[in-house]
């Protein structure tokens, strides 16, 4: 049995490449292969966001604390809150992060297909952000 205690795998910054703003990532699970889900909670600080993205075999959201965004393409935003559960199906892009003025944060569960969980696409443009 492998035992993986809290704070024991280090914090990461959310890379510009793939954010704007604030993000920090601090991983929960990674199994070996074959195995292939992960899980990690991102928090984003007031205004941060991911870029549009796609997993190929879909994720879940477990929103934790504050208050954020979520937009399928061709979607509505729609504000998320803690308990809310969001499923995007494989392929479907989108993208999640805090509302303008309070930081929210969020669980992330995602499996891997050919070693990859994203596919990371364009960032989200600020009028597209502040259209909520």
């Amino acid at each position: 049995m492998d035992i993986t205690h809290a704070g024991t795998q280090p914090s990461a910054k959310g890379p510009a490449e793939y954010f704007t703003g604030t993000v920090r990532i601090d991983p929960l699970f990674s199994p070996p292969d074959p195995a292939r889900v992960a899980g990690a909670l991102v928090t984003f600080e007031p205004g941060a966001r991911t870029a549009w993205h796609t997993h190929p075999l879909g994720q879940t959201l477990i929103i934790t604390a504050g208050r954020g965004l979520v937009q399928r393409e061709g979607g509505p935003i729609e504000e998320i809150r803690p308990g809310d559960v969001v499923w995007f199906p494989p392929g479907e892009k989108h993208w999640h992060g805090a509302t303008p003025t309070t930081a929210m944060s969020h669980i992330a569960i995602q499996e891997k297909l050919n070693g990859s969980p994203v596919d990371w696409l364009e960032h989200v443009t600020d009028e597209q952000y502040q259209a909520s």
